[in-house]
């Protein structure tokens, strides 16, 4: 007689199961919360208070802690802004120009520069994210876990779907989409429907890569520009000798994305003007932008940082003021460098649209610039190499010389002049930049280290101490921090660019931030094949909120307190550019770290803590002690989770 087989597991008892074993993973998570969410990094072995990574001592959890139930001028908690100012950019907030009673010349775009709010107006409350922001606070897993098991009742097509609602986009694939409900803004996809910037998608929004300019994406339109100057293979990149653009007029920065896949880094910059929320989008992409305006002011980067500048139907008006725009991105080519310019007056045949044209082409051959290919709706024009040419114009020629007293490289608050710039000396002589190929030129020592007084070999000592400080970092955070975890990193005193050259073989970018006292270090950094910006600490940066996801600080503290600025201002200022979910990385003198130390609860960074006291070495600050500190998702009227 044949045995009768055996019946498999029904669903209900497979549905069981999995509720048994996800509930034990959830107690078990809970009781050792050290090994999915720890509150202190602890060492593979056996704790016995010090640090076998950084050589130093890990203080105890109730230490960190104990000053804050005993001072009193220590806030239990910090106030929750209104959910209406969810989007705040102090600096650049129009409001505040109303009730300022300011008058910006709106022709010359004033009122898109930066207006910081005095002391008595400033927001001391923490920004809250969106109804519904998404970051997964699941990535402490005890959550998901639990979520789970309400999960399992469901088929398998409503577990995928519940399991991509919890799942974070991340790069690259966040280069192709994001939540909406990050960023609940979609006017941009009704108003740009027939140029493929971006188009909603349920629940969230997709960026096919067009633009005004490239319909049919950025990455073919990338290619036409190398082919149109004759690159080798088409590649923009040229050899590695095109690496930094400055894409102005960005849209969604989809330009700038497709060019990291050549290798190239562009700082794509745009307004918060009518097309609100455009550098928001790119920065959630996890592209490297940042909100400027070419106004009245110096954009806050150093002469001669970029190989190419590119205007996609930009919408500026590049005749006015004596050309003092075309003037800037002058100051801001390199030698040769390139000017991409794709835009009705380059080929539209309309009496007003040439007669642009023509005015245009004139200005920039007295500018010494000259047409090195124009092709259907694109032209692009090239910088001398040297001086040659401007010392061949004639008498009074416009736009005149600057003076040899003015600092290109000064632009804090600096206003633009309509005038051209020189090469120095030794850059005439050398006729380029005298930079080395990408990759190369990121640990090279760029020829204009002799203009901050830095010598090779002091360069080089700096690369190698911030390669082995971020490694100590990165070992430090290695039990919560995943793969591909960071995108977006701050580097808030970014000295001559070590700490975001020592990032080079992971998958993020750095916005490395020069304080404007060494503002001149900048164009090392740019030298280096990096990008960064000028910045006042004392001050609101120029991002919207939840921007970055690593903000690195050493010695930023205790420059702000000599200038007699607020510690606790410029942390609530950190966690409003911090996503929930982000770390910061703090290296400074031990008493600033012990005052920083007492605020960690009422910023709600407390989701995970670690302090050492770091080796030291040659870039050490006397006494110097790191504090790593990872913020919490909460909401507006909801403690944080």
């Amino acid at each position: 007689m044949k045995q009768k087989s055996e019946k498999p597991y029904t669903a209900k008892q497979i549905t069981s199961a999995l509720i048994a074993f996800i509930f034990l993973l959830g107690v078990l998570c809970l009781y050792y919360g050290s090994s999915f969410a720890p509150a202190l990094s602890r060492s593979d072995g056996e704790h016995d208070g010090s640090d076998p990574v950084l050589g130093g001592n890990i203080r105890d959890f109730d230490d960190l802690f104990e000053d804050q139930e005993h001072n009193p001028e220590v806030p239990k908690s910090i106030p929750i802004c209104d959910i209406k100012h969810s989007e705040l950019i102090p600096c650049l907030d129009r409001n505040l120009i109303y009730q300022l009673k300011l008058k910006p010349n709106l022709t010359l775009m004033e009122h898109y520069e930066r207006h910081c709010p005095p002391p008595e107006r400033r927001f001391n409350c923490l920004i809250p994210p969106p109804i519904g922001y998404k970051v997964c606070e699941c990535s402490c897993w005890c959550m998901c876990l639990f979520n789970l098991c309400f999960a399992v009742s469901f088929d398998s097509d409503e577990i995928n779907q519940f399991l991509e609602f919890q799942i974070p986009i991340r790069w690259p694939e966040s280069r192709d989409e994001v939540w909406k409900a990050n960023i609940p803004h979609t006017h941009l996809a009704q108003e740009k429907s027939d140029q493929n910037w971006m188009v909603v998608n349920g629940e969230k929004i997709n960026f096919p890569g067009g633009g005004t300019h490239f319909h049919d994406g950025a990455n073919k339109y990338i290619v036409s520009l190398a082919r149109m100057l004759k690159f080798p293979n088409d590649k923009l990149h040229n050899g590695g000798n095109i690496r930094n653009v400055l894409d102005v007029g960005c849209g969604v920065a989809s330009f700038g994305a497709y060019l990291l896949s050549h290798s190239i880094i562009a700082m794509s910059i745009a307004p918060n003007d009518v097309h609100e929320n455009q550098i928001q989008f790119a920065l959630e992409r996890g592209i490297p932008s940042t909100l400027g305006v070419l106004g009245t002011k110096r954009l806050p980067y150093p002469s001669r940082s970029f190989e190419l500048a590119h205007c996609s139907r930009c919408r500026i008006d590049w005749l006015q003021r004596d050309g003092i725009l075309l003037l800037e991105l002058d100051r801001l080519l390199r030698p040769g460098g390139y000017f991409a310019y794709s835009s009705p007056e380059a080929y539209a045949l309309d009496p007003e649209n040439r007669r642009i044209w023509n005015a245009m082409h004139d200005l920039l051959r007295r500018m010494c610039w000259r047409v090195a290919v124009k092709k259907d709706q694109t032209v692009i024009w090239q910088k001398p190499l040297g001086n040659g040419c401007y010392l061949k114009r004639g008498p009074g020629t416009q736009p005149p010389l600057c003076s040899t007293g003015d600092d290109p490289d000064a632009t804090w608050n600096v206003h633009m002049k309509a005038c051209i710039i020189p090469y120095s000396a030794k850059m005439h002589k050398e006729r380029g930049s005298g930079l080395v190929p990408w990759p190369k030129r990121l640990t090279a020592a760029p020829p204009r280290l002799e203009d901050i007084g830095v010598s090779p070999e002091q360069f080089h000592e700096d690369t190698n101490i911030w390669q082995f400080r971020v490694n100590e970092y990165w070992k430090q955070m290695k039990s919560v921090v995943r793969k591909n975890y960071f995108r977006n990193v701050m580097d808030m005193n970014s000295n001559l660019g070590g700490f975001g050259a020592a990032l080079k073989d992971t998958d993020v970018w750095v916005m490395n931030v020069a304080p404007v006292n060494m503002s001149a270090r900048l164009k090392v950094i740019y030298d280096r094949g990096l990008i960064g910006t000028v910045h006042d600490w004392c001050e609101a940066f120029s991002t919207y909120p939840r921007t970055y996801d690593l903000l690195h600080a050493w010695g930023v503290f205790s420059e702000i307190q000599e200038h007699g600025c607020g510690v606790e201002d410029l942390l609530i200022e950190m966690d409003r550019i911090l996503r929930p979910d982000g770390f910061v990385i703090i290296r400074d003198k031990p008493l600033i770290i012990n005052y920083i130390r007492k605020f960690v609860t009422a910023l709600r960074w407390d989701r995970w803590l670690s302090e050492v006291e770091p080796r030291s070495d040659a870039l050490y600050l006397s006494e110097e002690r790191v504090l790593i500190a990872r913020k919490k998702l909460w909401s507006e009227g909801v403690s944080a989770m």
